[in-house]
């Protein structure tokens, strides 16, 4: 093919089948409905259907022929590179995607939410069956990130950054479909989108750049929209009282409050509850221009699928001030607390604690710290879960004296943890038999700079319209950001194991029946660790920075570990955690396979 057809091919919306001369087509069984109520199944161990695996979201597989004993021997089975490198305004895309197998046929997107069929059935080499490009805006404002598709029937799916959902058609990466779901300045979406119930869930991710988030379901046979939760309430709504926009003198803040929903869901199909963390309120640092605790900002909301009407809801940090979003992923576990039995969900908060909720009704069970330092708060109340320091009569929060920003105070305030956490975006695990849930976390603080130039330009302190970013003041890390693996029992919520990392972690785990951890590092490695010690076993640097979760899969009875590497986006290492010795990487886009 000519440069230029590929251009036409691009501009009119079709689609590429880029190496028909190179694999043939191939077919996988069709992901329907039941298999994936059933993907935690012995059938389907080999596969990887849904961006968390199972519904439950444990990012646990059954796989064991790479094990605790074996692992040392792990090596390359092969790479495949990617395209998806133009840069926005914003800078360069990042790969932050995890890879869906469906019968030795991986499925992956780049950062600006290109997907990949790659045929991995001869375990040697993985072959570009074809590659669907959507003519993205290289220009605008939004940061290019995607973090996966979503497989269903004969249909893949992707959430683009400009507000579209596309479909494609699995055998040949035609345009099945595609809606214009997130229609406002700024709005659009970076998280995988979710099946549940027959139903296409996404989640609009732009909070930061003063839009309003939302949750929709849409039918995938056709993208018509079904409902649309917004995660901030309007006037009158429940939760509206929560948004004291008059005392900011802004009566219509509530309108670009951010609230993203841009992290993906699990589902409790027993109770038909779909169970999403929503982000920050906005701006970010300057909650002087939204008093109150912004409901639902912060929070772990359970919708009732079929209508998408709001269940019950649980916020972490009323009225926060600190960027500390809990979009993170929500694990929805049995276990036995205190002599009963317990449906909980589990949640490594970014604000630095531990959560355990009951998923019937949101009540709340306990929560403890899990990263080293910790002083926004004095801990949380063991009766209702709410921040020590919370004023409920008041408009402003302040957990603790002077360390809050106000307009008139301190030039910048220091609070622990990081304000991009703890745990953020990034997949957590369980294992069921272990009874442990992990988390790959931040160990660092961070400034908030209200005055004077930080990483922020000053201009940012200010609302400049809707679809605009809205920080209200600037950040700075301070001192040298490390990171940690830590193992929780969650009959307790006590870390029972912790290991420090050197850098901060932005990959996320898998956990695996063999009893090994993977997880990929900001400085090119690449690691496999006992799920009982976390002891690492096995380590390979690849000089990408991981910003992307690792799974497991299998084709014909071999066991593959698969991971996307190369950064970009804001580049972590250097924009949040400012680790000079991490500025000379290159970006690059790989997925890795490795096999024994």
């Amino acid at each position: 093919m000519g440069v230029n057809f590929l251009r036409l091919v691009r501009n009119i919306g079709l689609v590429g089948v880029l190496t028909t001369t190179m694999a043939s087509t191939g077919f996988a069984a069709a992901v329907t409905d039941a298999r994936l109520l059933n993907a935690g199944s012995d059938a389907e161990a080999g596969n990887w259907l849904t961006h968390h695996r199972t519904y439950d979201a444990h990012r646990y597989s059954p796989l064991d022929r790479i094990n605790a004993g074996n692992v040392s021997g792990l090596k390359l089975a092969y790479a495949v590179p990617l395209g998806g490198w133009e840069p926005s305004e914003l800078g360069v895309p990042a790969l932050q995607a995890t890879p869906l197998v469906n019968g030795g046929f991986l499925y992956v997107t780049d950062g600006w939410g290109s997907i990949y069929k790659i045929d991995g059935r001869s375990g040697d080499r993985g072959r570009v069956v074809w590659k669907a490009d959507f003519d993205m805006d290289h220009e605008g404002l939004r940061l290019p990130v995607n973090r996966g598709v979503a497989v269903w029937n004969n249909l893949v799916f992707s959430n683009l950054n400009d507000g579209r959902v596309v479909a494609v058609d699995e055998a040949t990466g035609e345009i099945a479909w595609e809606k214009q779901v997130a229609t406002g300045p700024g709005e659009g979406f970076t998280g995988a989108p979710l099946i549940a119930d027959g139903k296409l869930i996404v989640g609009q991710a732009f909070g930061d750049w003063a839009t309003r988030g939302f949750i929709a379901a849409l039918n995938p046979t056709t993208g018509e929209e079904l409902w649309r939760f917004y995660t901030i309430p309007a006037p009158g709504e429940p939760g509206s009282e929560t948004w004291r926009c008059a005392e900011g003198g802004n009566p219509d803040c509530w309108k670009v409050g951010g609230a993203g929903a841009w992290g993906t869901g699990s589902y409790d199909a027993s109770n038909k509850l779909l169970i999403m963390g929503t982000g920050n309120p906005v701006p970010m640092y300057d909650p002087e221009s939204r008093p109150g605790d912004n409901l639902y900002s912060n929070s772990t909301v359970a919708l009732d699928i079929e209508t998408g009407k709001l269940v019950w809801h649980f916020q972490y940090t009323p009225g926060d001030y600190l960027d500390f979003d809990e979009i993170g992923v929500n694990l929805l576990i049995d276990r036995e607390i205190e002599g009963g039995s317990r449906k909980v969900v589990a949640h490594f908060g970014r604000n630095g604690f531990f959560y355990r909720l009951d998923r019937t009704n949101g009540s709340f069970i306990g929560a403890k710290q899990y990263v080293d330092k910790l002083d926004w708060t004095e801990g949380i109340d063991p009766k209702t879960g709410i921040p020590l320091g919370y004023n409920p009569k008041g408009g402003l929060q302040e957990y603790v004296a002077g360390k809050a920003p106000r307009r008139e105070g301190a030039d910048r305030i220091t609070n622990c943890p990081h304000l991009q956490g703890g745990v953020n975006f990034w997949p957590t695990a369980y294992h069921p038999k272990l009874k442990l849930a992990y988390g790959a976390s931040i160990e660092a603080c961070s400034d908030v700079v209200v005055r004077g130039k930080a990483q922020i330009a000053d201009d940012y302190r200010e609302f400049r319209g809707e679809g605009e970013l809205w920080a209200g003041a600037g950040f700075e890390a301070v001192g040298v950001p490390t990171g940690s693996l830590s193992a929780i029992d969650v009959a307790t919520g006590v870390v029972v194991k912790k290991v420090a990392l050197k850098y901060p972690n932005y990959s996320g785990v898998v956990v695996t029946e063999g009893n090994l951890l993977f997880s990929g590092q900001i400085d090119g490695d690449f690691a496999a660790y006992d799920a009982k010690s976390l002891e690492e076993l096995w380590r390979i640097n690849l000089g990408v920075e991981f910003q992307a979760a690792p799974i497991t899969f299998a084709v014909g009875g071999t066991q593959y570990v698969a991971i996307l590497g190369g950064g970009g986006g804001n580049s972590p290492g250097t924009v949040y955690f400012g680790l000079s010795d991490l500025a000379g990487m290159e970006h690059a886009y790989m997925l890795w396979v490795f096999a024994l």
